[in-house]
């Protein structure tokens, strides 16, 4: 079990430093170039140091960084708003506790890759990791196929309201299982519950709700809670069609999925991705998640220069 040390000085300078000046204040409206300012005095720093220490050696977030606002923004260029699509809503939280929150998950991050908990194929929600690296990857299958003389589909998904629907008792049973303190995993059990939000549409401001589901959307918690919660679903996942004896491989970026599938026949292919589809939407189920099946695609890379018509996904 990795031991949690107090957090360093350097930590937060380095956290801090990546932060963009132009963001938008929370509710506390304290800009991030305020908050650099601040902690270039030593006393300051070391103040918020012993916040966030105390934070996780009392197993409580207060009640002052749980307060967050919805920003309701129009999206542009759209022929009429009567639509909830037709609004983007962005989420403010206080400034002070973003950063506390961007301490505890880089440090959560390096305890989880160290010990080799993340599955595989995850390229979302962590530290070195983007849609660049997913996209090398898939590259780098689809041409290792083509120089076997096979064909790679792959069918594309995504989890519906994903953050919204994580369950926190499964999250809490995954967290005792990453190899962190129990007082590391105290602090997430008060962390996630009793946090309360309002709405803001121009000048009016509605009153503030509980919320206590999922994970915050805009907190720089919810992408490596989001990722321990997915690595023990692929994990089993994994399981299940080794079971089935389903020759796929996958890759995972958040609430974007790839099955993938390479064979000489595409009906092979399809058959193959149809089954894994079928496992895995119903896995998703028992996680309390559901598959967005209106977005899910299937693409072909076929070397083939001539016309190319797809057999359909039975």
């Amino acid at each position: 079990m990795a031991q949690w040390a107090p957090f360093s000085k350097e930590e937060l300078k380095q956290v801090i430093i990546k932060c963009n000046n132009s963001s938008a204040p929370g509710p506390d409206k304290l800009s991030w170039q305020h908050l650099k300012i601040i902690i270039k005095q030593d006393e300051y720093l070391a103040n918020i140091i012993n916040v966030a220490n105390a934070c996780i050696n009392l197993g409580h977030w207060p009640d002052y960084f749980k307060c967050l606002s919805t920003i309701i923004i129009p999206k542009p260029n759209k022929s009429s708003y009567d639509h909830a699509k037709m609004f983007h809503p962005i989420i403010l939280l206080n400034t002070l506790g973003k950063l506390i929150e961007k301490v505890i998950a880089k440090r959560i991050q390096f305890i989880v890759v160290e010990n080799n908990f993340i599955h595989p194929c995850q390229l979302g929600g962590l530290k070195f990791k983007s849609t660049m690296d997913a996209g090398v990857v898939l590259m780098h299958i689809v041409r290792s196929g083509w120089a076997k003389g096979k064909s790679t589909s792959t069918l594309a998904f995504d989890i519906f309201q994903f953050f919204l629907f994580l369950n926190h008792n499964l999250l809490m049973s995954i967290l005792s299982k990453v190899g962190l303190e129990s007082k590391v995993s105290n602090f997430f059990a008060n962390y996630l519950v009793q946090r309360k939000m309002n709405y803001v549409w121009n000048n009016m401001q509605s009153p503030e709700f509980e919320v206590n589901v999922g994970v915050g959307q805009g907190s720089a918690l919810s992408p490596i809670l989001s990722a321990l919660y997915l690595t023990l679903f692929l994990h089993i996942l994994e399981k299940h069609l080794k079971i089935l004896k389903i020759p796929i491989s996958m890759l995972s970026f958040v609430d974007d999925g790839l099955i993938i599938a390479q064979n000489k026949s595409i009906p092979i292919s399809n058959s193959q991705l149809f089954c894994s589809y079928n496992v895995l939407s119903n896995l998703l189920t028992d996680f309390g998640l559901v598959i967005e099946h209106g977005k899910t695609e299937i693409f072909h890379f076929n070397r083939s220069h001539g016309e190319f018509n797809s057999p359909p996904l039975t």
